[in-house]
This record gives structure tokens, C-alpha cells and sequence, in this order.
């Protein structure tokens, strides 16, 4: 399948109100083998600008901002710095610092919570 079709089924994925959509992406997206859809999926969740959909791309180890790509992760990370909603997101990564979770990812929670605070 063309990048092209596979792009087009994730933004609809995206846009789509089902929970079962973000399922969809974190199940499927956010592992796939492709730096390319991996990209396209942090992109997709964030936009949509859900509580499911962010505790996706900002909890998780090795998705999103926490990806072992630095490519995906800066992409996830701009995405989130362009919302214009940053409320959720703040939320998150602040309930993600008082959280037990890896240090790594309280790490990078806590810089792009820096980044974001910044940039509103």
C-alpha cells in the first residue's frame, strides 16, 4: 500500500469520534516498523486534541514524544507546541511528572511541559 493511502486512512483514523479509532492507532501506528507512520500517527492523536489520544503520545515509552526515533519524536513534540488547546495536554504531562513511570519519560515529560509553557 502506498504511503500516500496509508497517510490518508491515519488522518481519518484521526478525525474519526470512535474511541476505538485511537485503539486503532496505538495498537497498530504508534508500532509500526516505519518511522514514517509512526510520525503520522503522533501526528494524527495530537491533533485530535483528546485526553485518550494525548496520554497516548506522552505517557508511553517508545511512542510519541518518548519515541526512540528522534525524528518522531520532535514531530510529536512540534505538534503539541502548534495546538492551540494546550490545556489537556499540560495536564498530562503534569500528572505524568507525579506519576511512577521510567524516569525517562518524567524526563522528557517535564522538558516538553517546559517547551510548552513557553510557547503559550
Amino acid at each position: 500500500m502506498s504511503l500516500k493511502k496509508v497517510s490518508n486512512i491515519i488522518e481519518a483514523l484521526g478525525r474519526h469520534e470512535d474511541d476505538d479509532s485511537i485503539r486503532v492507532l496505538r495498537d497498530l501506528g504508534t508500532n509500526h516498523e516505519s518511522d514514517e507512520i509512526r510520525e503520522l500517527t503522533a501526528r494524527a492523536l495530537i491533533k485530535r486534541n483528546s485526553r485518550e489520544a494525548l496520554e497516548v503520545v506522552i505517557r508511553n515509552k517508545g511512542k510519541g514524544i518518548n519515541d526512540l526515533s528522534a525524528r518522531v519524536a520532535m514531530t510529536a513534540i512540534n505538534e503539541l507546541l502548534a495546538l492551540k488547546e494546550k490545556e489537556c495536554a499540560i495536564q498530562i504531562l503534569e500528572e505524568t511528572l507525579n506519576m511512577e513511570c521510567e524516569q525517562e519519560v518524567q524526563d522528557t515529560a517535564r522538558s516538553v511541559k517546559a517547551l510548552m509553557s513557553f510557547s503559550a
